[in-house]
């Protein structure tokens, strides 16, 4: 841990006890920031980074609840304790449930204030300790990889847990999550730690190609098996015989090819398209899905017997806005990775913009927008004119007071940016390529 000196938030509307609360802080060796008004506290922990926070719970127009929820939110490092008159167990419990470290009871002594305050310090210098070492085993754990897993998050944290411990196995593997998420960064991920780690992870993107060249793509063909089938081709299944496969997209198969990969995970067996004789290969299946797939089972768009076989292990991987806390941590993983020898530093409104906006296109948006604003800040900052324009208006205008016109345009521009063609834009917004060439049309993009 660094040797400085502890940065102490304290937050109180009555002027008295907050002059003395600064005074006690100040002689015990904290530098405390004094705020008498609650309306204040959002901006001021979006600026500065505190260790501790002291926060008054009976307050207006903010309670001491409401910015409990918001430093959590917007600053969860910081280590929470509520001051009241008017405490009670409830409302204990209530604080420490919402993340609060402790609870204070008016009247209190300075001697109990600085007993308070030394325990919450070796309480935040602890939890930070066991994050940072968190983070450099997740670190660790992707060292191997061309990108690196980047996470606080501890249901992501568990997820990389639980993939490891079942990597040097020949157990399915199922990635479900949004586009963009690191689905394929994850099969890489367990891949790279299994005992087939010698040989390429071989990859399939079960969406880009239609039925008759998706079977010949994944079994291959002989000359003659269909019309255009000039040669004998192997598929993907022999070329990752003893190694892995990874299938991209599974939802979006088709019935008769569900079938037929089916018997390829029952008894390792299949033939090329139109060939009859069978083959044998050792492949272990990770398969990912942007889709549900147990609406999926209850439509009977998808066999049940096919996927219970693939979900022998379910990973979930969480859409970024359910991660806000490795939003900062991933703007400066890509800055460094974009701006290689030059050190690149962010502007607070930049960040502001940045952790207010939806990231519908997850990780991968976000890289994207953070590899445009490298190439643009020639000075070193990231601002927010180097912002995607639907990016800056998240911090402007809060998506609420967007009209449904406004977001649709938005969600629209921001999916053909992102996706790699018009087909695919549409296929990712629902709709046919005709509609979405209309709404093209309609909002000028």
């Amino acid at each position: 841990m660094e040797n400085r000196i502890p940065k102490v938030l304290v937050v109180d509307d009555e002027p008295n006890i907050l002059k003395t609360m600064g005074i006690c802080f100040d002689a015990s060796g904290f530098q405390a920031q004094l705020v008498s008004k609650p309306q204040d506290v959002l901006e001021i922990i979006q600026r500065e980074k505190f260790d501790l926070a002291f926060v008054d719970l009976k307050m207006a127009p903010m309670d001491g609840m409401e910015i409990l929820a918001e430093i959590k939110k917007h600053a969860p490092e910081t280590t929470v304790t509520l001051i009241t008159a008017h405490g009670s167990i409830d409302s204990a419990v209530e604080a420490i449930k919402k993340g609060a470290y402790h609870y204070l009871q008016k009247p209190f002594d300075l001697k109990e204030l600085q007993f308070f305050a030394t325990k919450a310090l070796e309480y935040h210098r602890l939890t930070q300790e066991v994050r940072e070492l968190r983070q450099k085993v997740a670190e660790t754990q992707a060292s191997s990889l061309g990108e690196t897993i980047v996470t606080h998050n501890r249901e992501m944290l568990a997820m990389l847990d639980l993939a490891t411990r079942v990597a040097d196995s020949n157990m399915s593997v199922l990635i479900e999550g949004e586009s963009g998420t690191g689905k394929e960064l994850v099969a890489q991920f367990i891949h790279q730690r299994s005992p087939r780690a010698a040989q390429a992870l071989i990859k399939v993107n079960c969406a880009a190609l239609p039925e008759n060249l998706l079977e010949s793509e994944l079994f291959g063909h002989v000359k003659g098996g269909f019309t255009g089938a000039l040669k004998d081709r192997q598929g993907r299944f022999e070329v990752a015989d003893g190694s892995t496969i990874f299938l991209d997209e599974i939802a979006e198969i088709s019935p008769s090819i569900q079938a037929k990969l089916l018997r390829v995970i029952q008894s390792k067996e299949f033939e090329r398209v139109g060939e009859s004789v069978t083959r044998k290969v050792d492949v272990r299946i990770i398969a990912a899905t942007n889709k549900n797939l147990d609406e999926a089972l209850k439509e009977g768009s998808f066999r049940e017997d096919l996927f219970y076989r693939l979900n022998a292990l379910r990973l979930k991987l969480l859409p970024l806005r359910e991660r806000p806390e490795d939003i900062p941590l991933l703007i400066q993983y890509f800055l460094k990775k974009f701006a290689k020898e030059t050190a690149m530093e962010i502007a607070p409104e930049a960040m502001k913009a940045l952790r207010a906006y939806r990231w519908s296109g997850n990780v991968r948006e976000l890289e994207n927008v953070m590899e445009r604003a490298a190439l643009l800040a020639k000075d070193g900052l990231v601002e927010t004119a180097h912002l995607p324009e639907e990016v800056r208006l998240a911090a402007e205008k809060p998506m609420h007071a967007f009209s449904l016109e406004e977001v649709e345009k938005l969600h629209i521009k921001r999916v053909l940016q992102h996706a790699a063609d018009y087909d695919e834009a549409a296929q990712i917004l629902g709709i046919d390529p005709a509609t979405l060439w209309r709404k093209r049309k309609k909002f000028g993009l």
